[in-house]
């Protein structure tokens, strides 16, 4: 039996969700399981946001998220539409899970598939506190999934969870503390350090300046292993995309968002303007913003309407920005696993550059290769793919990139040093004259094409300023019937993220209309709007 919604408050029937990635499908999708009629409009030609791809003479790149992790998330997306990721992903096991080269050692460490912290300990001279800390990785994932991250924190009762009181000491202790003292603590190899705090890059920040809360992501690649989905992450794309349809939900792209109205304290719709120049106003009782906050807030906002000044912005970490390099390569590469990382002997001076801390300087980077054509049919016969991130500051007078080293001189100068680098390190020295397609991306078009605050590439770091409820808001504290969600608020950075922060937009729209039961058949008491 649905409850009666709190005074004051109304069922909405019609939901605008701006942004077509993984976070704007995933609500639209939710959103209309719950009853609503949902519109999601995507400026882009395709949906995915960053989750992109470019074909090009025959070779399919993937422009965005290349890791599989945190697969318990994309099974409880599935699940709440009657499907699993099983049914709709063909997911591989990567073994090795990654291959590492070292700068100055001529042997690369695969992390095997299976046995994963025996390989780890046996570099260690005590094992013992590798195996800990991994334990401690494990129940802090456990916990993260089961009390943190599907908690909008927005009252009192969520801080009072028995669960997290219980562990409240110990959480205090891992906020308090650096990523990077937790891991030394528990490793003597400096090796095997970098490749417990690499993963630190997945949230925008280092091990210096991440909380140590974040160990429990070496629970993933370590515990869990890395899954690959056939067709990349564009599979998954049109995976939850093919769910929102299910669930009626209008998918329109070449569709941009100019300014989000409002009357009475409440949004009421957004004015679009289509890729032929047309302009529409859509009319809705709510909408969700998936895109940038820093765009949502400075661009389709009046400045009453807006949560953060100038100054407030001008405080927040962007995170790293990045250069992208799609090469098409002739010949084989064994020499390169389906994902290789490239570590530096100095790697603080990376993290320092990119933070602002210390000039940019020049190689050796540490670096991500990815080559899916090792796992998957994405390059001609006798060709291989190649994907590198070079992570640089988030700076977009950095430039943008091109097709045939047509991008400007900064960003060209970048991939080729980064070419150069892989050739050295890997063996592969005749590298650069294998290239037959060459295409890079830099800064100045993370921020053109996605709205990327400064052109980061990932999204704001996860400091501790800027983790969870600190993040960024669920709801707009300024005007009633907006709701964000995505990289750009909580819970923060990566493909699994954005869909747990569309069930926490579910979860706060259904608090503000009153307990009822969705669709689903969950208890809207702990979260989404129903039928009206």
């Amino acid at each position: 039996m649905s409850r009666r919604a709190r005074p004051g408050r109304r069922h909405p029937r019609t939901a605008v969700v701006i942004g077509g990635g993984f976070s704007g499908l995933a609500t639209a999708a939710l959103l209309a399981q719950d009853g609503l009629e949902v519109t999601v409009l995507e400026a882009r030609d395709a949906l995915g946001g960053r989750a992109g791809e470019w074909r090009h003479r025959g070779f399919r790149f993937e422009t965005g998220p290349s890791w599989y992790l945190m697969p318990e998330v994309f099974d409880r997306f599935f699940a709440r539409f009657g499907t699993s990721a099983a049914a709709e992903l063909d997911l591989l096991r990567l073994d090795p899970a990654y291959r590492v080269f070292f700068e100055g050692d001529d042997t690369a460490f695969d992390l095997p598939a299976d046995d994963a912290l025996q390989a780890l300990q046996a570099r260690e001279s005590s094992p013992g506190p590798l195996e800990a800390y991994l334990d401690s990785a494990a129940e802090t994932y456990r916990l993260a999934t089961e009390r943190l991250l599907y908690s909008t924190f927005s009252s009192p009762r969520d801080f009072l969870d028995p669960t997290l009181l219980r562990r409240l000491p110990r959480l205090l202790r891992l906020l308090g503390e650096p990523l990077e003292g937790f891991i030394a603590r528990h490793a003597q190899d400096e090796k095997v350090r970098k490749i417990l705090g690499y993963p630190a890059v997945f949230l925008g920040t280092s091990p210096s300046a991440a909380p140590s809360l974040y160990h429990l992501m070496s629970h993933l690649d370590i515990t869990q292993s890395v899954l690959y989905p056939k067709g990349g992450f564009s599979a998954v794309v049109d995976a939850v995309a093919r769910v929102a349809q299910g669930q009626g939900v209008r998918l329109r792209t070449g569709c941009r968002v100019r300014h989000i109205t409002a009357s009475a304290g409440r949004a009421t719709g957004v004015h679009v303007t289509s890729a032929d120049g047309g302009r529409e106003f859509l009319p809705a009782d709510v909408v969700v913003s998936s895109a940038d906050m820093h765009v949502t807030e400075t661009q389709l906002l009046q400045p009453e309407h807006r949560s953060r000044s100038a100054r407030a912005w001008r405080r927040r970490d962007p995170g790293p920005g990045a250069v992208l390099a799609l090469l098409g390569v002739e010949g084989e590469l064994p020499e390169l696993a389906h994902h290789s990382l490239l570590f530096t002997e100095d790697w603080q001076r990376g993290f320092d550059e990119i933070a602002g801390r210390r000039p940019a300087g020049g190689p050796p980077r540490s670096l991500y290769v990815c080559r899916p054509s090792a796992t998957d049919d994405v390059a001609p016969a006798g060709h291989e793919n190649l994907f590198v991130l070079i992570p640089t500051p988030a700076d977009v007078s950095l430039g943008a990139g091109g097709v045939d080293g047509s991008g400007d001189s900064g960003v060209e100068r970048i991939v080729d040093e980064s070419i150069e680098q892989i050739a050295a390190w890997t063996g592969v020295e005749d590298l650069a004259s294998r290239i037959v397609v060459r295409r890079s991306i830099g800064p100045a078009d993370f921020a053109r094409d996605f709205g990327a605050w400064r052109g980061g590439a990932l999204g704001p770091a996860h400091t501790l300023r800027q983790s969870a409820f600190l993040r960024g808001p669920v709801r707009s504290p300024k005007l009633g019937g907006l709701y964000y969600a995505g990289a750009t608020t909580m819970p923060g950075i990566g493909v699994p993220m954005c869909l747990i922060s569309a069930e926490l937009v579910r979860t706060a729209m259904r608090a503000d209309v009153g307990g009822v039961r969705s669709t689903d058949g969950s208890d809207g008491t702990s979260g989404a709007v129903a039928h009206a």
